[in-house]
């Protein structure tokens, strides 16, 4: 199976569901494109014995069969009763965050303290969450200063998740400091978005 449109194969794998049913053996089973929880766009090309099947649309689907791909427009209603139990089975959607600091501190933004109560407050909500805190920060600065200063900020957000209750033991806090700019710039440049706390839920 391959991909098209503008997702990755890897983004694309969440949108879609796939049921090879002895795929291996029989080269049978059924692939649906479920609808992207943004609403964006996404498709898949389902390919088998030289033939292809483009899902471009939510919901359409194609049954695998002994001589080809047959496409055709599946259902919420059946989704559910054919794969009910694996989607149930399914880790949830990753769900992220973003905080941002004022410059060379691990102090929050005005902007951010008024939502920071909020943030932690969902994440809490989540039974058993795995959770990476990723701190970084613009260019000014040396790398290893601002390697030191993107991990303060990763670890002052996790010091707040285990003051809300959050196990310790379910955060992983590390820094990346510039290496990863939200938003490109040259090197010395001031810039606020850079200047950010990243949280991914799990």
């Amino acid at each position: 199976m391959t991909s098209r449109g503008g997702r990755t194969g890897r983004a694309l794998a969440l949108a879609a569901l796939v049921a090879f049913l002895g795929a291996c053996a029989t080269q049978t089973g059924t692939v649906v494109l479920l609808p992207e929880k943004d609403g964006k766009d996404t498709a898949v090309v389902v390919s088998q014995g030289g033939q292809q099947v483009v899902l471009d649309k939510p919901y359409a689907a194609a049954q695998q069969t002994t001589a080809g791909p047959k496409a055709y427009a599946s259902s919420p209603q059946e989704v559910e009763a054919k794969f009910g139990p694996a989607l149930a089975a399914q880790p949830g959607r990753p769900t992220s965050y973003t905080l941002y600091f004022v410059e060379g501190s691990d102090q929050f933004t005005d902007s951010s303290k008024q939502v920071l109560a909020a943030v932690l407050a969902d994440i809490a909500k989540h039974p058993v969450p795995d959770i990476v805190v990723i701190g970084h920060t613009d260019a000014v600065g040396s790398v290893a200063s601002n390697d030191a200063l993107a991990l303060r900020r990763a670890e002052t957000v996790r010091a707040m998740m285990v003051a809300q209750g959050i196990a310790a033991s379910s955060i992983v806090a590390v820094g990346r400091g510039e290496r990863e700019l939200l938003v490109p710039t040259p090197d010395g440049v001031a810039e606020p978005r850079n200047r950010r706390v990243e949280i991914v839920v799990r």
